[in-house]
Parts: C-alpha cells; structure tokens; sequence
C-alpha cells in the first residue's frame, strides 16, 4: 500500500476555503505537535491499525496540554472524555483505533505513561482513546491492536507531515461508501487575524452524500442517500484539533464545536449509529489568553482545515479488500471532471 501515491486535495487546484493552509497543511505545523501510526494488515480480514497525536514532546501527566471534547453524536466511546471535559486538560497522547480495541489501547497508553521517567509514583492515568468502527474490512472481533501496535506508533510519531488515507486507524475505515482514512490540513492566520496557526487530523468512517468544494459530487457520481433499499451502515467521525493559540478549555470547545460544521460541509449525514467526536487541545498557555470576540478567526480556520482533512483522507486512500469486500477509492479523475464543470477547479 503506498499512500503517498494518490494527490491531496490541494495538489489538483481544488478551490477550498478563504484561510491559507500551514507549511505542511498538516496538524503538525502547530507547535510541537507529532503523529505516528501503526497499520495491521494480515490475512484476508485484519484491516485495521492505531493513530497516535502527541501534543508536544515530554511528560505530558506533568505538565498537561489544555484540552476540550465535544460530540455532536454520542454513539460511541470516547475514554477519558469526561475528566478532560471536568478539568479542562489532556494529559496523555491521544490514540485513535477501531472500536474493540478501545480498552487495549487505553490499557496500553497507561502503560506508556507509566512508564516515563518521572512518573514512577504515579497512581492516576487518563488516557484519552477514541474509535471508528471498521467492520466492513476489518474483523473488529480480533481485536488486533494492543500494547506492541501502541509503542509502535508513539515511538514512530514525529513532526513532517504524516501519511494519510489507508493507514493507522483509517486503515479500514469507510466514508461515503468510498475508502475513508486519515486526513490532515491546516490553516494560518494572517498577523492582522492574529497569527495563530490550527490544525486539524481527522479518521473519516462516516456516511451521507459527499459533497467537494460545495459541488455534489457523490450526488453526480451516482449514489443516494439516504437509500430506500439498502440500510444505512453507520459510522463515526473523530476529528482532532490542535492550535498555537493561547486560549483556554471554554474555547477549545467553542472550536471543537465549530469542526462539526467543516464535517457538515463536507455533506455529512449524522446518522444514528454515527460516532461524531471532536477534540481540541492547545500548545501554548499564555496571558492574556485570547478573549471570546476575537475567536472569530479560529472558528473559521476550524471549519476550513476539517474541511479539507476529510477530502484529504478520501483523496489518499486507496482501494481496500478485506472481509470478502472490496471498497473502491474515490475515483479521481471523474470527482475532478465534476469539480472542474461546476468551476471548483483554479482557472476553471
């Protein structure tokens, strides 16, 4: 599987959003900020993997990062959800996986965090674990992600911009009935805005009727929703947030919240078995922290960079067999024929 083969969203002039994106277009042009995955693909059923975001180097139980969740569809699990809401900080890297590999994963990060220098007396863990289901490809069941697949991606995880699509924990994840993934996008503000900078990684498993750019393009490619014939499979959306800006818990989720709109855009469904979870962490604490009618610029950026990480995990991803299926990635050249009629397309 090479993820890199297939373009971004960005790389075929697609015209997307008003805000320009960071160095890498990637959660990791904030702060410190790394990611690191560990893929799991053996036989015909095992398609599946974990995703590591790390906030910033070091022992974050020491020092944590201010942190915020937010659901717009609560059917799921989200470990360690309710002391990050309580206290307002993430205090461990944030993992993302399948959905029966939720308590390994947690059990595993425990571990991780146990284990740092520094933390030898330490009787309390949060460990912030979230999860899509993958069971079209995947044998879930197998719960085939745990201690080993864990280390892996936390020791891998680094700053350059990470693969996306097929990989990690979107290794068998679904979206639109194409192959969903791992998407990554970022955005700057300008200094008159501030300067900040807010990144967005998103794991799209997810349904409804995709829509590119304001375009229809599932519409135009031939599918319906929702379908009189066949049942809605369910699904869930996990986006992370992360920003340099200095800002508090309160407003890390007035931004989570405003993530759930980029998903909207993108022609989400929120259907009754969709997990729609956002969380939101920022790199720097400071004073003044930024006050609440300056955050416009930031709720904007938010909607934007989602946005474009779930065209980014569709664009990458590729064609995917597991379980006696098959999922097709997102036809390129015919979704950029529509965008292109409907001038989305730079020169278009």
């Amino acid at each position: 599987m090479e993820p890199t083969l297939r373009p971004r969203a960005r790389d075929l002039d697609i015209l997307l959003g008003t805000l320009s994106p960071g160095p890498q277009n990637s959660i990791t042009d904030v702060g410190e900020v790394s990611v690191g995955h560990t893929t799991v693909m053996r036989g015909t059923d095992i398609r599946t993997g974990v995703t590591a975001i790390v906030p910033r180097p070091g022992n974050l139980s020491r020092e944590p990062v201010a942190g915020a969740v937010h659901w717009s569809n609560a059917y799921g699990k989200l470990v360690g959800s309710t002391q990050v809401e309580e206290l307002g900080e993430i205090e461990t890297p944030i993992l993302l996986t399948s959905t029966l590999n939720v308590p390994r994963v947690a059990d595993a990060l425990i571990d991780y965090v146990l284990e740092q220098p520094g933390n030898e007396n330490r009787e309390s863990v949060n460990p912030l674990v979230a999860e899509t289901n993958d069971r079209l490809l995947n044998d879930v069941r197998a719960r085939s992600v745990g201690r080993d697949e864990v280390f892996a991606a936390l020791r891998v995880a680094q700053r350059s911009r990470p693969d996306e699509g097929a990989v990690g924990a979107g290794t068998g994840t679904v979206a639109f009935g194409f192959k969903g993934g791992i998407g990554t996008a970022s955005r700057q503000l300008p200094a008159e805005l501030g300067g900040h900078r807010l990144g967005v990684l998103v794991q799209s498993n997810y349904g409804g009727l995709l829509t590119i750019a304001g375009v229809p393009v599932g519409q135009e490619l031939g599918q319906r929703y929702p379908h009189p014939v066949v049942p809605a499979v369910g699904g869930s959306v996990i986006v992370v947030v992360a920003t340099d800006a200095p800002i508090d818990a309160r407003n890390l989720r007035r931004i989570a919240v405003r993530s759930m709109y980029g998903i909207a855009r993108t022609g989400a469904a929120g259907s009754n078995h969709s997990g729609d979870y956002a969380i939101a962490f920022s790199t720097r604490r400071g004073s003044p922290e930024i006050p609440n009618d300056a955050m416009d610029p930031l709720f904007w950026a938010a909607i934007e960079a989602t946005e474009e990480a779930v065209y980014n995990s569709l664009f990458r991803a590729t064609t995917v067999t597991g379980r006696g299926r098959t999922v097709e990635a997102l036809p390129i050249e015919r979704t950029v024929e529509i965008l292109r009629h409907h001038h989305r397309i730079r020169g278009s």
